[in-house]
């Protein structure tokens, strides 16, 4: 990201976009100019319809099921919307942090950046002010009646491992002196495919700004925040349990690795290479259809359906076998300590499908008794 961001002074854009560099010492002028502090966000009365939105902001981004922008329908010129807007947000980011709960953090995450994503790509007034906030430099051309853009290669190569699909692979990408060209695809605009790029930049970001926050966040903070979060956190839980599929090993069956795996993915974490492998060949060897362990991956940041499907059908095609418990461990795959589980702590138990074999005859040993 560029050492210093770009001059964005229009308040209705830094509302609109809160989360922006520009954004923090725009929103503490006007929290100062309008006495509002933590406490305030909190517990004041009159900014009720502002913890509302951030309500809001944060069931959309947990579930983000729909199009629909929180923000959509408050009126941006007007200055009492303008700052209910950013206390909103303020509000939404205290909530988060006060969780202590980085799957919830990141999920939150990539909730803002789908939504900055859809916003920057259509914004034509701010749009190369944003981008140049989080891509070192843009370029431009205007090419058979559109927009044409180009990153720089530094830029792309950094960001595009961690976007599914055949398009941002650098082979598949115009490069000239150094320039990647985004050109338009799938519908989307060349702009949009820029903002594609950016929303990984916003969403990590945001993470690391959540963890500095929940480092200094203090037990009282966090302690008078605990109801909104108990609410958001069950929301949270019941959208992944909504989300990730039982199977006809009852899913009291799977080993800590596998669930921990999906529910993350499910979550919006990014998993790494051989949590998503281990997860494909977990569902292979477990009997289950491919699109149903397709859709285990379906909340990852990066999903996209067909690549899904290709990469999970090769591991179905090729047979691969699961990760033991050593190689997990090593990957940082496995989310058992001693202690944590009677089963896990057996000397014999080096391999999840170990796990899954002993707890279905532990179910049906029990099942005969009854």
């Amino acid at each position: 990201m560029p050492g210093t961001p770009p001059t964005l002074t229009n308040e209705s854009a830094l509302a609109r976009y809160p989360f922006l560099p520009q954004a923090r010492s725009h929103m503490r002028k006007l929290f100062e100019d309008n006495a509002i502090d933590i406490d305030a966000i909190i517990e004041q009365g009159w900014l009720e319809e502002a913890r509302s939105l951030g309500r809001l902001r944060l069931v959309e981004s947990i579930v983000h099921k729909s199009e629909a922008d929180p923000m959509g329908t408050v009126d941006l010129a007007n200055e009492a919307s303008r700052l209910f807007s950013m206390a909103a947000y303020q509000y939404a980011f205290l909530v988060v942090c006060a969780s202590f709960d980085d799957r919830l953090v990141s999920r939150w995450a990539e909730g803002e950046s789908s939504l900055a994503d859809k916003n920057i790509g259509i914004d034509e007034l701010y749009f190369e002010t944003i981008v140049k906030t989080y891509i070192s430099s843009l370029k431009a051309s205007f090419e058979n009646g559109q927009m044409i853009y180009s990153v720089p290669l530094s830029d792309f190569l950094e960001l595009c491992p961690r976007i599914s699909g055949s398009y941002w692979r650098l082979v598949n990408r115009p490069v000239n002196d150094g320039w990647v060209t985004l050109d338009p695809a799938s519908g989307d605009t060349s702009a949009q495919r820029v903002a594609r790029l950016v929303k990984e930049r916003i969403r990590e970001e945001l993470i690391e700004r959540s963890r500095e926050s929940m480092v200094r966040m203090s037990e009282q903070l966090a302690d008078r925040l605990g109801e909104e979060v108990t609410r958001i956190s069950e929301l949270f839980g019941s959208q992944i349990r909504s989300e990730v599929p039982i199977a006809s090993a009852t899913k009291e069956d799977w080993p800590p690795c596998f669930s921990n795996s999906i529910e993350e993915l499910a979550s919006g974490v990014n998993v790494n290479h051989v949590g998503r492998v281990f997860v494909a060949a977990m569902g292979r060897s477990m009997g289950l259809p491919l699109d149903m362990t397709c859709s285990f991956f379906e909340g990852a940041p990066d999903y996209d359906p067909q690549t899904t499907s290709y990469q999970v059908g090769h591991v179905y095609e090729r047979e691969y076998t699961p990760h033991g418990c050593g190689a997990l461990k090593a990957a940082a795959r496995c989310p058992v300590g001693p202690g944590d589980d009677r089963l896990c702590d057996q000397e014999w138990l080096t391999h999840p499908l170990k796990y899954l074999r002993a707890k279905q005859r532990s179910r049906a040993k029990s099942e005969t008794v009854l």
